[in-house]
């Protein structure tokens, strides 16, 4: 998801201060787009913690203190459905945890909250069986613009722990690249001020995306149980009213109309994991911010593994959001390749859209996560619990029955 105004402008802030740049302040904020997705990050007044994963040290992995879960599945796709290593049909249930892609890059933090044992076990209680966790290029690289406590060898360090915390609770971890670097002015812009990866920028940049997918998955290629999110919402069609240029962009990169910097397309990504040898399950999203689907089967990247699922993203206020919309352009991409929202959500503090959405994608067999795991107001974006020990908000509450009455 996107953050709200009040969001990016403390990142973008944040971020030019640690660089020496000045940056007045404005008035007002800007109006969140209703083709766009809501906010992927809490209210400025958010604190960091005292986890060492979320202060940059590096953490050695508290020991559960709970029977020990059984290890997460290694998935690949068979079909248009995902089966672990015995065969046997899965799906990816669960729950986003945001904080990775922006606290790092404010200053602030590694993680939005805890990430110890606890919290794991928290989200483990609501029979969630998988966890995505957005990423900022900038700081799993160590750019040297970046708190080095919360940048490199740091930042990798948490996000390693964390990750074999999460399946030290039987949970696949989903590791997915939100924020990434590229000034970028064109329709949809959300932090045209910086080239920084203080905001959700419409394609991967051909800079450092590639490095960043190739250190991810040389650092995870041995654990197939770790799935991998290539980009969270690509919208190059607000930069171009031309779609199928967009779609060309999507897949191919380089000079794409609209974009003020070389794209990294999914092909180019997909390329630089399946080159370090990681044969883990890749998720590559749509084009409108991950909510349309229409051409993903034309232009769909060619993989050596043969290891890929579709990612698609539902909130109430998408253009796709109703179930005549995804009988019409999420069924036939159903039928031949499986397919996970990675978010679904809503801005309504209910769960009357999701209820509905889940309905769907369960009768289809696919597979969803809900946004998010923080302790946000969902009066700013979904957010599904009111405490880090799990409490759901009236948005929650539908996701953690719904998961819990799965069982």
């Amino acid at each position: 998801m996107r953050a709200p105004p009040r969001l990016y402008a403390l990142a973008t802030a944040a971020a030019l201060a640690l660089a020496g740049t000045a940056l007045a302040p404005t008035a007002t904020a800007t109006a969140v787009s209703a083709n766009a997705t809501a906010a992927s990050g809490p209210p400025a007044t958010t604190t960091a913690v005292t986890d060492p994963a979320a202060t940059g040290t590096a953490a050695t992995g508290t020991a559960a203190t709970h029977p020990a879960a059984a290890a997460p599945p290694r998935l690949r796709a068979s079909g248009n459905r995902l089966v672990d290593e015995k065969g046997a049909t899965r799906r990816l249930l669960g729950v986003n945890r945001s904080g990775g892609e922006f606290m790092c890059v404010q200053g602030r933090g590694i993680f939005d909250g805890p990430v110890d044992d606890a919290s794991v076990q928290a989200i483990a209680d609501w029979k969630a069986g998988a966890v995505r966790i957005p990423l900022n290029e900038e700081c799993w690289l160590g750019l040297s613009h970046v708190n080095p406590a919360y940048a490199g060898a740091n930042y990798i360090a948490a996000v390693t722990s964390f990750v074999a915390r999460l399946e030290a609770h039987g949970i696949t971890p989903v590791i997915e690249l939100h924020w990434t670097h590229g000034r970028y002015t064109g329709g949809d812009s959300h932090c045209p001020g910086t080239e920084y990866a203080t905001c959700q920028k419409p394609m991967p940049d051909a800079q450092y995306t590639p490095a960043f997918w190739t250190s991810v998955a040389q650092t995870f290629k041995n654990d197939q149980a770790v799935v991998f999110d290539l980009f969270n919402e690509p919208f190059p069609d607000r930069a171009t009213s031309d779609l199928t240029a967009a779609w060309r962009c999507w897949r191919d990169g380089g000079s794409c109309p609209g974009i003020d910097f070389q794209v990294a397309g999914m092909q180019t990504l997909l390329n630089a994991v399946r080159a370090t040898g990681a044969r883990n399950l890749v998720l590559i999203p749509g084009v409108a911010y991950s909510n349309d689907l229409r051409q993903w089967l034309t232009y769909q990247p060619n993989d050596p593994a043969g290891n890929l699922a579709a990612a698609w993203h539902s909130y109430n206020f998408n253009s796709c959001s109703s179930e005549n919309c995804f009988d019409q352009q999420l069924a036939p991409v159903i039928a031949q390749v499986p397919l996970v929202a990675g978010e679904i959500g809503e801005n309504t503090c209910s769960h009357g859209y999701i209820d509905r959405v889940m309905a769907w994608l369960d009768a289809k067999g696919a597979s969803y996560l809900g946004w998010t795991w923080n302790t946000w107001d969902c009066s700013s974006g979904p957010s599904l619990i009111s405490d880090d020990n799990g409490t759901p908000t009236n948005f929650g509450v539908g996701l953690r029955d719904h998961l819990k009455g799965m069982q």
